[in-house]
């Protein structure tokens, strides 16, 4: 059994996708191909903005987003400190100071609360400039864009929505990436949405935006290849990726993300009561990038994942150290508790998602549960 079957939705694509590598191989045109364009025009339209920029990897596409907007040393962004390392990564990469916050334990999403307290702790100190939030669509749901962008516009803040497990989620209709100022999302296999190598992507309806993103993505590009006007990067995604994503977003759309939520809907229905299922608020469909149980306690967690173990069921502790607790940041200043966070990286297991498990592995999932 597989935590997560890519060799799976291969064999079901392989015809679309083989085809679509041959004609990359065809033109030859490997480095912003066709391909890219024609992804990134289906990707803003799925999403409903104006603009996808796609570049070479998910943590390169929140790098690119803090350059365009001259993030810099002195500068207070804030993120979650239950997430993956590359959203506050970024921030330090610009010279800015991450400041993390707490997590709703519900949704294990950015905490409007502990963010609002961050932001006065440190106005108060008055060492660093608030600039901007990147809150996380954590395990596929998209975070509480309403609350967050209240607050935003409180401290004039700008807002970065890091989709990178997101991509496919939506609160009341409107799509995760389409949130905030920019948006971005991973292409990274395991993603909702994944390419067979790394790729992330841009969202935005600002044009302004847009042309410094492809600009940056490009060595800070201008008018030609040799006119540089600005520093950037190398960050593009390749002709192959994006023609390996063109098929896989169509099934996607059409069928994967709706299985995915059917499989989540029957892992609750047989385990509540039983385990803290994930808590999904009506108005908001999550991509369910993971399917995260949250148990009592460490001792229970992992008594839980060995037994999964011993009958040859994967598992996944999607985090067990919190951000603010990771060595790189144990000088970081303006440190604090963030009990949710820390409770959490004890008590979470992520179980098998993928929209191409075999109803065998369901069932021998749910009996060892």
């Amino acid at each position: 059994m597989e935590f997560i079957d890519l060799h799976a939705q291969y064999l079901q694509l392989r015809d679309e996708i083989n085809a679509n590598i041959q004609k990359v191989l065809d033109h030859g045109k490997y480095i912003m191909g066709p391909e890219v364009f024609e992804l990134e025009d289906q990707l803003a339209d799925y999403v409903g903005v104006q603009h996808c920029i796609t570049c070479a990897n998910g943590t390169d596409a929140l790098q690119m987003v803090l350059m365009a907007w001259n993030i810099k040393a002195g500068d207070a962004v804030f993120v979650p400190s239950f997430t993956f390392m590359s959203t506050a990564e970024v921030v330090s990469l610009q010279g800015a100071t991450p400041v993390f916050t707490d997590i709703d334990i519900k949704t294990f999403n950015m905490s409007a609360e502990s963010l609002e307290k961050q932001i006065k702790k440190v106005l108060a100190e008055g060492k660093l400039t608030p600039k901007a939030i990147i809150p996380v669509d954590l395990f596929g749901q998209p975070a509480d864009y309403e609350q967050i962008g209240q607050i935003a516009q409180k401290y004039n803040l700008l807002v970065l929505e890091d989709a990178a497990q997101g991509f496919g989620g939506n609160i009341n209709g409107k799509m995760a990436c389409s949130f905030g100022d920019a948006a971005t999302t991973s292409f990274f296999p395991a993603k909702p949405l994944g390419c067979y190598g790394d790729g992330g992507a841009v969202f935005t309806d600002s044009d302004e935006l847009a042309n410094l993103l492809k600009s940056i993505r490009i060595h800070g590009k201008g008018t030609e290849k040799y006119d540089n006007v600005r520093i950037g990067l190398n960050s593009r995604l390749d002709t192959i990726q994006a023609a390996i994503l063109l098929p896989k977003l169509k099934a996607f759309k059409e069928y994967e993300l709706q299985k995915r939520n059917e499989i989540a809907c029957r892992y609750t229905e047989s385990l509540k009561g039983k385990y803290t299922t994930p808590f999904v608020p009506n108005n908001i469909k999550s991509s369910w990038a993971q399917y995260t149980l949250l148990l009592n306690n460490e001792e229970e967690r992992n008594s839980l994942q060995s037994k999964l173990k011993e009958h040859n069921i994967p598992s996944m502790i999607y985090y067990p150290k919190p951000l603010h607790l990771q060595t790189c940041y144990k000088d970081l200043e303006y440190k604090c508790r963030l009990i949710n966070s820390e409770n959490a990286s004890k008590c979470v297991l992520s179980l098998p998602m993928s929209p191409w498990m075999d109803e065998c592995d369901i069932i021998k999932i749910l009996k060892f549960l």
